[in-house]
């Protein structure tokens, strides 16, 4: 390696981590948090960021599964919102926010949260709530696909749950979770996720790249 192409290198190596640090999640609806403990009541927190650059979010239909099915859902009231239950038989089968006017639908470049408390959960297992997320230029984006391990992650992939089993030391709760002392979910990325490991994962490797580089050219100095 030439000193002169190391020289370039060394120096693009400051805005390669930059970018990586920089590079935004994708924005999708999801459930916060994306797992939790089998055989009780969960405080669930759907978040809906407005991609769109011109319209703004006028409604969220989340849709429960039928498999396994939940016979108790406690919504969180969200001022400027309003929200409908609908009932499938013994099981809740969806809930609907609707903005109470223009001014509070989800703008765009923004996001909010919508906070239930759900149970009793399954003992393990995975639980898919599908949304509709409608815009207020007629638009629907449909939070529908499934995640398939292994594959690439979907357009639009659905909000996923994971339910783990309780453990002899985290016994589930018995009771649905009081929304009125409940503080709201810690925030993650839009995916459940956080990406700062990624990113410092990508600079060390640069470092380590541009000190290699550095060695070979002192020995052929």
């Amino acid at each position: 390696m030439s000193r002169r192409r190391f020289r370039m290198l060394a120096a693009a190596a400051p805005a390669l981590a930059l970018l990586a640090l920089a590079a935004p999640a994708s924005a999708h609806v999801t459930v916060n948090p994306n797992t939790a403990t089998g055989g009780g009541y969960s405080k669930l927190t759907f978040r809906v960021p407005t991609e769109s650059d011109t319209a703004s979010t006028t409604k969220l239909a989340v849709y429960f599964p039928s498999t396994p099915a939940f016979a108790s859902v406690s919504v969180k009231p969200h001022p400027g919102w309003s929200y409908k239950v609908s009932d499938s038989g013994q099981r809740v089968a969806k809930i609907v926010w609707t903005p109470d006017s223009a001014a509070d639908a989800i703008k765009p470049g923004q996001f909010d949260e919508f906070d239930i408390s759900l149970g009793p959960l399954p003992a393990s297992g995975t639980v898919v709530f599908k949304a509709l997320q409608t815009y207020s230029d007629g638009s629907v984006v449909r939070w529908i696909d499934p995640t398939v391990a292994g594959q690439p992650e979907p357009a639009h992939p659905a909000p996923v749950l994971t339910i783990t089993p309780a453990g002899a030391g985290a016994a589930p709760s018995s009771a649905p979770v009081d929304n009125s002392s409940t503080p709201a979910a810690a925030a993650t990325t839009d995916d459940g996720s956080s990406h700062t490991p990624l990113a410092l994962s990508i600079i060390a490797l640069v470092v380590a790249v541009a000190g290699a580089g550095w060695s070979v050219v002192r020995r052929k100095a």
